[in-house]
């Protein structure tokens, strides 16, 4: 599955222009539909295992056995994330590590899970889309307020905008915001087979909520925390971990060795 990718500096430049302009960047027709349709067999087989609910899957280890590993190896892949940082930040990542996500939203509990807008705590993300929507108004699209803020020098600044914001009561008034017009995210319908790429760090963004019955999974790769090393990042991503391991351990089966495969 080798991805055919922008390689040359005036294309990586091109690209993080788009991202400081717009918002975000769309690599079009990067995932061949062969491998899509791997992509959906295999989160179809763990919706299945999760009875229709809510699921993420958060590291190498519990998905080294899905396609996606073709894509975080891929060494136009790492070459990309690699010069975007380069590009945003004007030094080199702190670590040459990209950290995969899958994340399936469906269900009760996916319902829950949405509209939780937040920081991410790499710089770059790049998302691809597995199962998306097509029709209705609760397609689960990709809402951002884009570049909002700096790479902050301070870990402990970091923490604070995270904590301010990434909390529930924050997250309801800012539904309740969008959902009368007084707040105005750009909205992101996705395309599966489709690359997006923007600053998760400083971006604020989160997915609208998918109706019911509906399957909405999405594959994330993150890249560059600027924090790298810190205590701060190491206790934020162990919460996450653990909070996702919570989530999906109620729904249903976890990753493992015996389930990965199929």
């Amino acid at each position: 599955m080798p991805l055919s990718l922008p390689m040359d500096d005036q294309q990586v430049k091109q690209l993080a222009a788009q991202i400081n302009a717009n918002g975000f960047a769309r690599l079009r027709d990067v995932i061949s539909q062969p491998d899509l349709q791997q992509l959906r067999g295999f989160t179809d087989a763990h919706a299945q295992l999760h009875h229709g609910e809510y699921f993420a899957y958060h590291g190498e280890k519990a998905l080294s056995q899905s396609l996606l590993g073709n894509i975080w190896s891929d060494p136009g892949f790492k070459r990309l994330v690699n010069d975007l940082y380069r590009e945003a930040a004007h030094q080199e990542a702190p670590s040459d590590r990209i950290f995969p996500v899958l994340r399936c939203v469906q269900g009760n509990v996916g319902q829950k899970e949405s509209n939780c807008f937040h920081f991410d705590a790499s710089l770059v993300t790049a998302l691809v889309p597995i199962f998306i929507p097509g029709e209705g108004t609760e397609r689960g699209d990709l809402m951002v307020f884009p570049n909002l803020r700096k790479v902050r020098t301070s870990v402990l600044l970091n923490v604070i905008e995270k904590a301010l914001v990434q909390n529930r009561l924050t997250r309801k008034l800012m539904t309740l915001a969008i959902d009368r017009g007084w707040l105005k995210p750009q909205t992101i319908p996705l395309v599966p087979g489709d690359i997006y790429l923007f600053w998760g760090y400083r971006s604020l963004h989160a997915n609208k909520a998918c109706g019911a019955g509906i399957k909405r999974a999405t594959a994330i790769f993150h890249f560059g925390d600027p924090h790298a090393g810190s205590l701060a990042t190491r206790l934020i991503l162990q919460f996450n971990q653990r909070r996702a391991r919570r989530l999906s351990d109620k729904t249903g089966t976890p990753p493992s060795e015996s389930t990965l495969g199929q």
